[in-house]
């Protein structure tokens, strides 16, 4: 495929000078998650962390030597890839659970203002400014059945804003709004909206002039970059009842014509890229499907959510090659550095992971996620449900899901480069580990 040799060509820049042009989420635009060069075997330290005024779900990018990302504080962040020290904030009206793409010199991101930005990645400033219809969550009568289920409840769980995918001069993007925007890179005119059923966080990934990105509907599209109109849709799961079972919250990868992602309906799928036809499913037994995968040596790498499972499945099959019982939920993407699978976990563990056998070659755990002050977690660092979740009605359930994310939690996916692993945690701070 003609965009995964820019990418690999993009990542070996990024391994050597960190010179590449373009750096987005996961890495590239067709979103592999891996990434050039040798992640650490081994943890040696802290090499610094940088405060915030809020949590970090936003995944990092860096770009010739600086590290971007969104903060939950409504800010945008540049600081120093070597030191952690700021190099330019950008306030915005709404917290920023998207991650930035990076193209030439101008920054793209957008915020729960509605409104997504696009600012000179060198100092911050203001290049141009495009305004959605809106942004909202998911939401649902008798969602996950919660009480009173005739009450329209907003999904605590939807905590990602879809991340820009930069090409061909446009910039993609999803909103809460229902649409995907295609938007000219330049001057922020709007080239062409694509209207699906529901709220689209999942982020668009881009390959051979299609756009690919799944929607709160349970449809995934795959749609022309060029002019908007739709090649293919692909039907997940439904859940009419409690709404459990619905949803692309996952953003995709693909990889050699196949398009890999998962689904809320507790599959993890292959998709023809050309076609929209399945190729397989690994089904996750009622467990969410949100880690987006990564794809790397003809392996595919996610995480499950209530099943806490780590996964290594052939691309060509589905088949699982490693199955290792984790602690705790993953919601963050795994990131593929040489032979070391880095993923953070929702218990506040960022863990390494050998990439043929799955053996957990190093944790490091958050500082707010070791205080534990709430006794949100067990002795075995597994969540302590039945103490935080007493209680299915009203606003109970939502309080206690606050307070499990509050506990220095990992929804930020890692970056590495370098050999310096980065991340942010809802405690506020972005890590950098060597």
């Amino acid at each position: 495929m003609k965009v995964l040799g820019l990418a690999i060509a993009c990542i070996a820049m990024l391994a050597g000078t960190g010179a590449c042009a373009q750096s987005m989420y996961r890495g590239d635009a067709a979103h592999s998650g891996a990434y050039g060069g040798d992640g650490p075997r081994a943890f040696h330290r802290v090499k610094w962390t940088f405060p915030t005024g809020d949590g970090i779900v936003s995944s990092p990018v860096h770009k010739d030597g600086v590290i971007y990302f969104g903060g939950d504080d409504g800010n945008i962040y540049a600081v120093d890839a070597a030191d952690g020290r700021q190099r330019w904030k950008r306030k915005t009206d709404g917290p920023v659970p998207a991650t930035p793409a990076i193209d030439g010199d101008t920054l793209y991101v957008g915020s729960y203002d509605g409104k997504f930005y696009a600012l000179d990645a060198r100092t911050g400033a203001l290049r141009w400014k495009f305004t959605t219809e809106g942004e909202r969550r998911f939401e649902a009568k008798g969602l996950h059945g919660m009480l009173p289920k005739n009450q329209t409840i907003a999904d605590a769980f939807d905590v990602f804003l879809s991340s820009p995918v930069v090409a061909a001069g446009l910039v993609y993007f999803g909103s809460g709004d229902g649409h995907v925007y295609a938007l000219d890179a330049q001057s922020g005119d709007m080239r062409w909206k694509f209207r699906t059923g529901d709220v689209v966080h999942a982020s668009p990934a881009y390959a051979d002039g299609v756009v690919f990105f799944g929607s709160w509907d349970s449809y995934f599209y795959a749609v022309d970059a060029r002019t908007g109109q739709e090649r293919w849709r692909f039907h997940g799961g439904e859940d009419q009842v409690i709404h459990n079972q619905v949803g692309f919250q996952s953003s995709p990868a693909v990889i050699d014509g196949v398009v890999y992602t998962g689904c809320r309906d507790s599959n993890l799928y292959a998709i023809d890229a050309f076609t929209g036809k399945e190729k397989w499913r690994w089904n996750a037994s009622g467990s969410w499907v949100i880690s987006s995968p990564a794809v790397a040596k003809g392996k595919v790498i996610f995480g499950t959510s209530d099943s806490s499972l780590y996964l290594v499945v052939d691309a060509t099959t589905g088949k699982p090659t490693v199955e290792i019982q984790g602690n705790a939920y993953t919601f963050a993407s795994p990131a593929v550095a040489g032979s070391v699978v880095f993923t953070g976990i929702l218990n506040g563990s960022l863990e390494a992971r050998d990439f043929d056998s799955g053996a957990l070659l190093w944790e490091f755990q958050t500082e707010t996620s070791r205080r534990n002050a709430d006794w949100i977690l067990t002795a075995e660092r597994k969540f302590n449900a039945p103490f935080f979740f007493p209680s299915a009605w009203r606003e109970a359930p939502i309080v206690a899901t606050a307070r499990q994310f509050a506990n220095g939690a990992i929804f930020s996916s890692p970056l590495v480069v370098g050999g310096t692993v980065y991340f942010g945690s809802t405690d506020g701070a972005l890590y950098a580990l060597e």
